[in-house]
């Protein structure tokens, strides 16, 4: 089984980004941003309120408290720190999401968050310890080689890419590199095909590398991004390869 996750309501106040309900007709986890890297109460309680509406899993999307910079810069934050304003923005969505019938199901870290748990065990640590002290039943998305494989023994689901290229190690290309956001249709739906029945993509020196995942993540703030997700979905379905969300 596969899920398909997207990142929604990353707008903020009158500015929008990308197109949520389009993308809610076609996921099955939907990670809504908290506030931290984009989303604001409005935008979090309507984006929750559709999500409930469709029947798609809530999944809070945490970051670094980067508003200008989209959570997408390297930041150096106290582990004590990064805990809380972890747990802050969970109990925050799950607080909205529970008044709009649904509830989070899970945590996945945002940008540069993302990528910084992946390769240091002090901020994958502090994270952990945040979803743990809410609730250690959540489950955490994740690429199969980041280091909270190795810090916390909450449930970790690996997650794919279907839009990002890989390097030869498993990790995901800087988005500074050019090509690390892929935009070709064909292109995006044979890798996730390839991701979901084969468990391996093919890495920017040509080697393939192990993703074994259960999520496969289509962005929601790239140029035709529904026309991409849809793509997904559809090459999915007719290669009979059930769809389902994780939690």
């Amino acid at each position: 089984m596969i899920d398909i996750n997207a990142d929604l309501g990353e707008g903020f106040g009158p500015w929008l980004l990308g197109d949520d309900l389009g993308l809610l007709s076609i996921v099955t986890s939907a990670n809504v941003a908290c506030g931290f890297h984009a989303g604001d109460p409005v935008i979090m309680r309507r984006t929750c309120a559709a999500a409930v509406e469709r029947g798609v899993v809530i999944g809070a999307q945490v970051s670094y408290r980067d508003l200008a910079g989209f959570g997408r810069r390297e930041m150096d934050v106290a582990p004590d720190e990064l805990t809380a304003e972890v747990l802050y923005q969970v109990a925050a969505l799950d607080g909205i999401a529970r008044a709009e019938g649904g509830r989070v199901r899970y945590v996945k870290p945002h940008g540069a968050l993302y990528n910084r748990i992946v390769r240091d065990p002090v901020q994958a640590s502090a994270l952990a310890a945040a979803v743990a002290a809410y609730d250690p039943t959540l489950p955490v998305l994740t690429l199969p080689g980041s280091a909270l494989h190795q810090v916390t023994d909450l449930s970790l689901v690996n997650e794919c890419f279907a839009d990002r290229a890989y390097t030869p190690a498993g990790t995901l290309v800087s988005r500074r590199e050019p090509g690390a956001v892929i935009h070709d249709v064909p292109r995006v739906t044979a890798r996730a095909l390839r991701m979901a029945v084969e468990g391996t993509v093919e890495s920017t020196d040509g080697t393939e590398v192990r993703v074994d995942a259960r999520s496969i993540c289509v962005h929601g703030d790239t140029p035709g991004a529904v026309e991409l997700a849809r793509a997904v979905r559809e090459a999915l379905e007719k290669a009979d390869v059930p769809l389902e969300p994780f939690a």
